[in-house]
């Protein structure tokens, strides 16, 4: 056992100091941003807000509306047949993300998919991506589709990152352990990391690779996903933040006919166990819970929240377009339980 005593921090530990400078006009500054991915040698311009694999986030119909110029990670339950259907669509390629987890009925699944459509990208995603396992699966990705661009995770230490990258297997790492608002993993196991610092350090360790770093989990409002930018991410991935929108899918609470809300819940929680994988195991605990959010209508006045708080920090701080936020952003710590 071991003590770290340099301090971490989390989304409400900091806020991000106001420059005087020549500050230029919100609508002047460029989200957009340009990506060259390290071992797929592919491409991709675009503004850097990812949505979540959650089931009921991770949908077709979220992937029309970020589309083109975000990404939406499908969640993994789709059928081979409608995964097929959608990525035959050209527009959808350049934007939307295939998920699969760590499973050999999942990696079958993928194979069956990428030999009847043509996609770009894949995510990895498992709660724990520490294990041996975990990196063989997405190395042996890397070797049989060399062209594809690869998000795994998550994980949130520095060494991680340095080995999904310098193993050649992983373009982009998702970075959060436990962060999410309705991830229980930090209750159940004491296990995590403080999401601020985990993006600190861990874009420091993929930028120094030429590699890149999705943050995942802990933005519960526009702020948040300003200071991850601000951290050094190079994506941001939304769950909670997106749910409850009409491009959602989940059991909606209805009244008089009319949609007052969703469910929202952890992909470990009891609910998803139940839904997905016959039922919790007696060898482990859930790990989520469950939340009602209300409902929020489209989610393109969600997302114009979003780019409009992104361009209002970037005019605060003097940084013409998001790829220069973090290089302006000067971090305050605030004091705790303020």
């Amino acid at each position: 056992m071991r003590i770290d005593h340099d301090p971490k921090l989390d989304f409400a530990d900091v806020l991000i100091r106001p420059k005087r400078s020549e500050a230029p006009s919100r609508a002047t500054i460029i989200l957009e941003r340009d990506y060259k991915f390290l071992n797929s040698g592919a491409t991709w311009r675009g503004i850097p807000i990812v949505a979540s694999n959650m089931d009921t986030v991770g949908t077709m119909a979220m992937a029309d509306a970020l589309g083109p110029k975000m990404m939406t990670c499908l969640h993994k339950y789709h059928s081979e047949v409608s995964l097929v259907e959608f990525f035959k669509a050209e527009v959808h390629r350049e934007s939307a993300i295939f998920t699969l987890g760590i499973k050999d009925d999942e990696f079958d699944k993928f194979q069956t998919v990428k030999s009847r459509a043509d996609f770009r990208f894949v995510c990895v995603d498992a709660a724990n991506g520490y294990t041996k396992y975990f990196v063989e699966r997405v190395q042996r990705i890397r070797e049989l589709y060399p062209k594809l661009t690869i998000m795994a995770g998550n994980v949130a230490t520095p060494e991680m990152v340095q080995e999904l990258l310098i193993s050649g297997a992983a373009d982009i790492v998702k970075i959060g352990i436990g962060p999410g608002s309705v991830c229980t993993t930090r209750m159940i196991t004491g296990v995590g990391y403080p999401q601020l610092s985990a993006i600190i350090e861990c874009a420091d360790a993929a930028h120094g690779l030429r590699g890149h770093v999705c943050a995942d989990g802990g933005c519960r409002s526009p702020g948040d996903i300003v200071k991850a930018f601000a951290a050094g991410a190079d994506f941001v991935m939304l769950g909670g933040m997106l749910a409850g929108h009409d491009e959602c899918e989940g059991d909606w609470i209805i009244r008089d006919g009319q949609r007052i809300g969703m469910p929202f819940y952890g992909m470990s929680s009891q609910r998803a166990l139940d839904k997905y994988a016959g039922g919790r195991r007696d060898y482990r605990a859930s790990e989520g819970k469950e939340m009602m959010v209300p409902y929020k209508g489209p989610v393109k006045e969600t997302l114009q929240e979003i780019t409009g708080g992104i361009r209002s920090a970037c005019a605060y701080v003097g940084a013409t377009r998001l790829k220069d936020l973090s290089k302006c952003t000067t971090f305050v710590i605030c004091h705790r339980g303020r």
